[in-house]
């Protein structure tokens, strides 16, 4: 098995328990590899490695299940499915999260939550059709937006306890990525951006 994205470690060892002969995480970035690797016990059987999630150093059909939650709604989303496909073998599963765009019209400031992620959100109600046009037949969709709330109200409060525990140097170093959570959050829970951003899953087989 395959998971793409940081954060996705427990993830991978549940994985592991269940049966899995192997679980690889693959992160885009120093600091999510890093943190991956802290967050796994020293005996743990999951690997994880930092790799360009549209060219990765995977050989031709080499998973069973790839597994990425709202880790490749980006920009780059057609090149990193094409990936996908590349390595997943044969009627194999992928499982996805998308984050979506609940209208196809949504105002500025959503836009720009969009953009400071690099995110390329689908249409919510497109979902699949996005998967079947590119030979994935669907096996199960469910819509998960509801979930956001209470992602959002989590995210807020781990982030105030983050704050009260760093230096003044620390809040300096990280004042943009601070800013950007806090803005999201707030945007989400108070400002409306919850009628537009929708989350849904989808699992599908390669055809």
């Amino acid at each position: 098995t395959l998971l793409i994205g940081a954060q996705s470690e427990s993830i991978a060892e549940k994985m592991i328990d269940a049966g899995a002969s192997s679980a690889t995480v693959i992160v885009n970035d120093y600091e999510s590899l890093i943190n991956s690797r802290l967050n796994l016990s020293k005996d743990s059987k999951v690997s994880v490695k930092m790799m360009d999630f549209e060219n990765t150093d995977f050989a031709d059909e080499s998973f069973d299940l790839v597994y990425a939650q709202a880790s490749i709604s980006l920009t780059n989303r057609n090149k990193i499915v094409k990936e996908i496909k590349r390595i997943l073998k044969k009627d194999s599963v992928l499982c996805v999260g998308e984050i979506t765009a609940l209208s196809k019209q949504y105002p500025q400031f959503v836009k720009d939550i969009f953009e400071s992620s690099d995110i390329l959100p689908l249409y919510h109600n497109d979902c699949a059709k996005y998967y079947e046009e590119i030979k994935f037949t669907l096996l199960y969709e469910e819509d998960l937006t509801s979930s956001l709330k209470s992602y959002y109200e989590n995210t807020a409060n781990q982030l105030k306890q983050t704050i009260e525990t760093l230096s003044d140097q620390e809040k300096s170093y990280y004042k943009k990525l601070l800013n950007k959570i806090s803005h999201e959050s707030n945007a989400y829970l108070r400002l409306g951006a919850d009628r537009y951003i929708g989350f849904k899953m989808l699992i599908l087989k390669l055809s």
